[in-house]
Order: C-alpha cells, then structure tokens, then sequence
C-alpha cells in the first residue's frame, strides 16, 4: 500500500519501500545525473524536492527502505513550515501538528515564568509545531513521489566516492549487487554517521557533553495543554531535568536526565520508565494515569561540526555537516534550513546562471549558522547540566531569583528555541546606503505578515527566484535593473499597514529578497543600477 497523507503513525513506521533495479544498472556505462542527494531523512527529502521543483533531474539515495522509527526530532519551527509551504507539504504538516507558541519553566515546585514565542498576531504559521519525525518524513516521500523528475532509490548504500574536477563518482551497494552513479554534484544528507564524511577522509569536531537523557514516546489522556513544559530539580525526579512535548495521537514526549552513569539498556526497559512517568503525573495532576509506552531511548549527545561544508563536488548538510543537542530544537531545523540555502544556488550553478561562487558561498553562510547553533546550544547544556558543585550553585541561585526578578529570567537557559540565522556579514549582501530600523536587514530571513486583500505575504513570492517588495511606487526600476540577469518578480504593497509597519517601509522603499526568502538589499527609492549591482552581488558574480 503507497503512503498518503492520510497515513497513521503505525502505517508510516511499518511501510517498506519497493526496492527496483534500476534500468541504468544494465547500461554499458554509468548514466551522468546532474545532482544525486545521498540520505532520505527531513534534509535530504526537502532539498530532493526543492531542486526537483526548480526543474533539476534529481537521484535520491537511501542505504534502508524504512522511514524513521520513534518520535525523534519532533519540534519544527516557523521558518522551517515556512520553507514546506513553499515545497508543497506545510498544509499537510501543520494540519497533523501540535501547535503551539507558549513554553513553560519551573523549578522544583514552583512555576518560575512563562513566555510566548509568537506574542503578536498576524502570522500564519505558529513559533513550533510538534510532529513525529516519521510524519515529516512521510509527507515529504509522499511529496517526492509526484514529482517525475526526483528518483528515489531504497536500499542504495553508498560505499566509495572518487572525485574529479568535473564530477563524482559514487560506488553504490544494491540489492542488485554493486553499480557506478556519476553525478554533477553529490549532496550528502545522511546524517550523524555520514558514510561519505568517513569516504572523503573529513570529521567533525566539537564537544561531547557527559550526561544521558531517556526519551519516552507515551501514549496517554492526560490534559497538560500543548505548551513546552520544562522542570529544573523536580520533586518527582530530584537533582535533574525533565522536559514535556505533547504530540499527535495523544502521545506525549518525556525527556528524563538521567546522569552519566546511568545504564542506557536498563533505563529504556518499561519496568523503569513506569516509575518515573508515575511520580511526573502524581506531582503534575495529582493522579497516575494509565499509559502505553510508545518508543524509548537513552541518548547521550555533542555539539560539534565538520571544518567546511563543501568540499569540492560533495557539499554536506543537515546532521551529517552539524550536530547539537536536542535542546532548543536547532537540529532538523537548522538541516531543513541548509537545504533551503543550498537548493538554489545549486541550480543556478547547474543552469550557468551562476558562477561556481555563488555554491562556495554555501559554507561560510551556513558553517556561520551552525557556530551559532552550536553556541546556543552549548550554553543551554552548560546550565541545565551543570558539571560542578558550584556551577549548579549558581545555577539554582539563578533559578530562585527568577522566582521575582525578570534580569534573572534572561539567565535561565532551557534551550534557546530554534530561530533562523540572520547572515548579516554574507558576501551576498548589498550593505545599506539609507537609514532602517527594524530586523529586515540584509541577511535575514523574510518575516510573514497579513496582506491587505486577504493572504499571506510569503505565500506571494516567486516559488523558486527573486523578489522584490515594491512598496507604494512602480516596479520600474527592478524590472529595468533586472534585465539580463536573472528574472525578479516584483510584489507590490501599500506603504502603510502591517506589512509595511515589519519591514519600516514607506512610499519608494523596495527590499529584494533571494529565492531563499532572505533579504540581500534594501532602499528608500533605488535605481536601476542599484538593483543590478544588488543582483549581480546576490548571484556571486562580482
């Protein structure tokens, strides 16, 4: 049976895809694809179809025929539906998520603050869905499978890669025994134990943090409301951390610290999380509820990344270029995120639109997103695992002040939720000539906002090139200074309004946006030079 959108959890995880021997397998000599993306979780999907959507002739390889097992990464953020929407999926994703705006820290008994990671109106999408990996990943398969030109091929483990100046070549392990697939580009997304990292001799380096947390997937009626809820010290599970999700089908995500010495086969046995599910709801609601457990495992995690993300023909993305903790939701995130970066500067290169220049600037943009990941999440680590007698000293001292004191609330570190990286220092970027206030500046990733006739801002922007928001005046200017290079659509809008309030325009004020909905140059009235020096920058081909 196909997987549909309409699939539950338990279809999802039980699916097997076809294997098929590819007819190119019996060809005289390898057949040349113009990109192979190695790894068919959320990253490589989304980049698969976000090239396939551009026109590219795509090969996605998967060393299994199974999607995700287990909740895994759950927490998508805004920017990340953002980017589904325009691949075809977000209706779907959002439609089967939890959302929610609202998280929740208390320490020990008491409830220390609440914050609200969406406070205005007047956005589409929510600050986080919660959504089983398994159904991101099938929404996104189901997605690829309409699409002629994306090949997906299961059961295809990749085992050597030889580079040259003009290509790759990737030895593959089929059920069909082993072939040769050549390709224009090779995108690694195959995660944290990437086999072509190992193949092109490259490692990530970083910090491993010495601490275990078991995450529980249960199944229960409990009335918690979908907020993120996270406990320091609390009574129910003393001189440690937990942290509450609610999910789709009634499920719940627990993540319980354990400590470093806890015995990871022991602690993932029913007999042990019973317990401890028990003391979180007697301490919560009063009351034990009855619960079946879903999934479990123990996790011990690092913050670290690969010195550079493109080397030569193969460029690395998601997990296998990048990794942090799972605390503040930065991981999936961020890989969806790359994915959005790299799709269209690949296929700009692959059409000669753009210099090889514009894909070089993939790794600086991108390895500066991980850095500040990587620093986002090491802090949080840092202070909800404090590794010393007095650093939890101070921790907790943080923690009883934040009690009263709003200063100290800026302190307390339970993950800093996922936000995307503004690439303020991208060479891409025109820097400003006029005065703006606001976080619309060159490098940030557009902000929605409620267009005056009904709809959504990001919903009017070209699908796979640039933009140009064209506030109050004529288009004259971008069309004219577009000529020759790439096309631009210009979207116009009222000088006054919500939208206009988010990117402080007025009447004459053009902000152009890259296929990647970031922002690369912005001008109280530009002329037509001004928006051919800005796209002649955005395409790297100064």
């Amino acid at each position: 049976m196909a997987l549909t959108y309409q699939s539950d959890g338990a279809t999802i995880q039980r699916h097997v895809f076809e294997s098929r021997r590819s007819p190119q397998q019996a060809a005289a000599s390898p057949a040349r694809h113009p990109v192979v993306v190695v790894g068919a979780g959320p990253v490589g999907l989304s980049l698969a179809i976000d090239l396939a959507q551009r026109g590219q002739r795509v090969l996605l390889l998967d060393n299994d025929d199974k999607l995700s097992t287990g909740s895994r990464a759950i927490c998508f953020a805004k920017r990340t539906l953002e980017i589904w929407d325009r691949l075809g999926v977000g209706d779907a994703m959002c439609a089967k998520g939890v959302e929610w705006n609202v998280g929740r820290v208390f320490f020990r008994n008491d409830q220390l603050y609440r914050f609200d990671l969406l406070p205005e109106p007047g956005h589409e999408r929510p600050a986080f869905i919660n959504l089983q990996q398994y159904y991101a990943e099938a929404y996104l398969a189901v997605r690829a499978a309409e699409l002629p030109n994306l090949e997906i091929r299961w059961k295809n483990a990749v085992v050597g890669c030889t580079q040259t100046d003009d290509g790759v070549s990737l030895e593959v392990d089929t059920p069909d025994g082993r072939c040769t697939v050549q390709a224009d580009y090779v995108a690694a997304c195959d995660g944290s134990r990437s086999t072509l990292r190992g193949l092109l001799g490259q490692e990530s380096k970083g910090r491993v943090f010495r601490d275990r947390f078991l995450i529980a997937d249960v199944k229960m009626a409990a009335d918690f409301p979908a907020e993120r809820w996270f406990w320091f010290d609390p009574p129910f599970h003393p001189n440690q951390s937990v942290l509450l999700h609610r999910q789709p089908d009634g499920v719940w995500r627990i993540d319980f610290q354990l400590g470093w010495d806890a015995d990871p086969e022991a602690e993932k046995r029913p007999e042990a999380i019973k317990p401890r599910v028990d003391a979180m709801m007697r301490a919560a609601i009063g009351r034990e509820v009855p619960f079946e457990l879903e999934w479990a495992s123990v996790y011990t995690f690092a913050c670290l990344r690969m010195d550079r993300f493109v080397h030569g023909r193969v460029i690395f993305a998601g997990d296998s270029a990048h990794g942090v903790s799972p605390f503040g939701a930065r991981g999936a995130n961020s890989g969806v995120q790359d994915a959005d970066n790299l799709a269209w500067k690949l296929d700009l290169v692959l059409r000669g639109t753009a210099p090889r220049a514009l894909l070089d600037s993939y790794g600086p943009e991108r390895e500066y997103a991980a850095d500040e990941n990587i620093l986002n999440s090491t802090r949080a680590t840092d202070f909800i695992t404090p590794k010393s007698p007095i650093s939890r000293l101070f921790r907790d001292a943080a923690l009883d002040l934040a009690r009263t004191h709003g200063f100290a609330r800026r302190i307390v570190n339970s993950g800093r939720l996922s936000v995307p990286a503004t690439l303020r220092d991208s060479s891409l970027n025109t820097p400003d000539r006029d005065g703006f206030a606001g976080a619309m500046v060159p490098g940030a990733a557009a902000i929605d906002a409620p267009l005056p006739g009904g709809g959504w801002l990001l919903r009017r922007l070209a699908g796979n090139g640039f933009s140009a928001l064209v506030f109050g005046g004529d288009a004259a200017a971008v069309t004219a200074g577009s000529a020759g290079l790439v096309p631009v659509q210009a979207v116009h809008l009222p000088a006054e309004g919500v939208v206009a309030q988010r990117y402080d325009a007025r009447p004459g004020t053009v902000y152009l946006l890259r296929p990647d909905q970031h922002v690369c140059a912005r001008w109280r009235a530009p002329g037509a030079t001004d928006v051919a020096a800005a796209l002649t920058r955005a395409l790297a081909r100064t």
